[in-house]
Formats: structure tokens, sequence, C-alpha cells
């Protein structure tokens, strides 16, 4: 699939991020700091203080470094990495709530260490929304799809061929479950849908303004006189024509032979087979246009001109569009106009 080329991020975008990014970490500090306070004060010894704030918020601190980097690299994150951003303060809030000698102290020890959790949480979204706005890949948003559909494909193969029926049923059920979670959250296959449906509805449009705005063609009439009839004009020639009178007087009656008409053969020109598209496209050098796969210009100009004298008289731009979009051809509405312009260009050259 491609990808959308990257884009850099301004000075200001930089510096709000910038300063987004330094309160979570200071926060994140604090929480530490706090946890540190509270240990110490119920056990006094500093050491052990150190050894509770390592194992919480150290450790995810840790993660939290781990997911920054596996996204600006782009990809996603392992499971175990995800889990331990949560499970780490968790233990680390049981933790204060259970050394703590008070119940308001115990609200106040368990409270302190979730805020490395939320600083983690948040240094990891804000590193992943920069790089999907960079790159427009969302490496985590691929991960979830392609999870959901690897369980869909299963589902879809044991709701098929699975002997047990309950199973069957089940996977039924399963798969369309799975379905409503399709491409949740991927931004790029929203992009690609829009663009799809755009290119639908300016078609779609472009053919119903054609439709409204077209001029309607008067067939022109033409008078045929008829061809007169032998024996019509065998009796037209008997009362036009007078007899001639001999010296007696008497009228000679001529006998007129009526003449035959002269046929005609009608003489039908040979049809020449239409030029297919493969050779069309082997004298433009270019590889053989396929249904449903992106076209080079040059591939967008013969199938055009192959749609364009299929029949006679040529089809207009309105018609070569709708019948490129029937025959399942794949372009955009802008090269596709940009296409027949060439086209239509390549003519008046030759012309």
């Amino acid at each position: 699939m491609k990808h959308p080329p990257e884009r850099a991020l301004s000075w200001g975008q930089v510096l709000v991020l910038g300063a987004a990014a330094l309160p979570m970490v200071g926060f994140g500090g604090l929480g530490a700091w706090g946890t540190y306070s509270n240990i110490t004060s119920v056990f006094h010894r500093s050491a052990t203080a150190l050894g509770v704030v390592a194992a919480g918020e150290g450790a995810t601190l840790v993660l939290a470094l781990t997911l920054v980097g596996l996204t600006m690299l782009g990809q996603s994150s392992p499971a175990a990495v995800r889990l331990g951003l949560w499970t780490l303060p968790a233990l680390a809030s049981v933790t204060g709530a259970v050394i703590a000698p008070t119940g308001t102290e115990s609200v106040v020890f368990a409270f302190t260490p979730m805020a490395m959790c939320v600083a983690a949480e948040g240094m990891g979204l804000l590193a992943r929304r920069i790089v999907v706005f960079r790159t427009g890949v969302d490496a985590e948003a691929q991960r979830r799809n392609a999870a959901v559909m690897q369980h869909l494909a299963y589902h879809r193969a044991r709701a098929a061929n699975h002997p047990d029926n309950k199973a069957r049923k089940a996977s039924e059920l399963e798969s369309w479950k799975l379905a409503k979670k399709v491409g949740t959250g991927d931004a790029l296959l929203g992009a690609h849908l829009v663009d799809v449906q755009r290119e639908r509805m300016t078609a779609g449009a472009d053919a119903a303004l054609a439709g409204m705005f077209a001029l309607p063609v008067t067939p022109a009439v033409t008078a045929v006189t008829p061809t007169p009839q032998p024996a019509a004009l065998a009796a037209t020639t008997e009362d036009s024509v007078t007899p001639p009178v001999t010296e007696e007087g008497t009228q000679v009656t001529p006998v007129l032979a009526a003449v035959p008409p002269a046929r005609v053969t009608p003489v039908t020109p040979p049809v020449e087979p239409p030029v297919t598209l493969e050779e069309l496209a082997a004298v433009a050098a270019v590889p053989t246009p396929a249904l449903g796969e992106p076209l080079t210009d040059a591939q967008l100009v013969v199938v055009l001109r192959h749609l364009r004298y299929l029949d006679d008289p040529p089809l207009s731009y309105r018609q070569a569009v709708a019948a490129f979009r029937e025959a399942g051809f794949v372009g955009g509405e802008q090269r596709v106009r940009k296409a027949w312009g060439s086209l239509m260009s390549h003519e008046e050259t030759e012309a």
C-alpha cells in the first residue's frame, strides 16, 4: 500500500509539543518523589524507599521509554509493555495502601504512584500521534487490525467447516462481532475509503448533470422521391406520346416495349475487426491494462482510446467515462480527464 509522503513538524508544533511533554515528565518525577517520602516516613530507611520507588515508578519509566522508542521507530508495542505500564503502578499503589499507618494515609499512599502511570501513557500517546502525523502510518492501529483480521479469518473458516454445529454457530456470531472492529482507528484506511467514495460520487454527479443539461438531438428528415413502377412508366409514356399520322390519314399506334428497371446490387463495405486492448497496449509499448488495478497515465490513454472507438460514431467523454467505470477500470476523475485531454490533443494533431 502506498503511504502518503512524510510531513515535517513546524517550529510552533515542536514548541507546543515540547511544552506539553515537560509537565508529563515533571509530574511523573513528583509522583516518584512522593512515593519515596511516603515509604521513608513509615520505614525510616532510605534504601527501602528507593527499592519501592525503583520497583514501581522506576520500572514504569523504563517501560514508558521503551514505548516511546518503539513508537518513534514506527513499530507497535508488545502486549507486555502496555500491560506493565498499568500493572507496576497498581502494585505500587497496593503496597502504599498496605503499609500506610492510617486509613487517610492509605488513600494518599495508594494514589501517589498513579502520577507515573499517567505520565507514561501520555508520553506514549503523544509520540504515537507525532509519528502518525509525520508518516501517515499508525503502527498500533495496524497491529490491532491485523489481529482482528486473523481472528476473523479463523472464525469464518471454523463457521464454514467445523463438524460441530454449536461450534459453527458460535464462530458465526463471533465473526459478526469482529466485523465491527475491522478498520477501527485506522486513519489511512478511512482516507482511502473517502477517496474511493469521492471518485464514485464525482462520476455519478457528472453523469447526472450531463443527463440533465444534454440537448435533445432531432434526426434530419430527407425527402425521398418514390421510384415509379414499370407499369406506371409505360402508361405515362403511352399517354404523353402522340401517334404519327400516315398519308391516308390512318393513325399508327406505336408499340412500346416495357423496359425493365436496372437491378442495383448493394455493395457492403468490408467490416474490419475492432482493435483489441492488447494490440493498442502493444503499439503504445505499455503493459496491458488490467481491471481493478491502478493504471499509469499512458495506460489510461490506451483504455480511453479503446473505449472511444468501440462504437460508431466514437464515444463522447461522458460515454467513455461511463464505459470506463462499468468495465471495472480504476482511475481518479482528474487523471481520467487529463488522459482524455491528451487523447483529444493527439487526435487533433493527427487530423
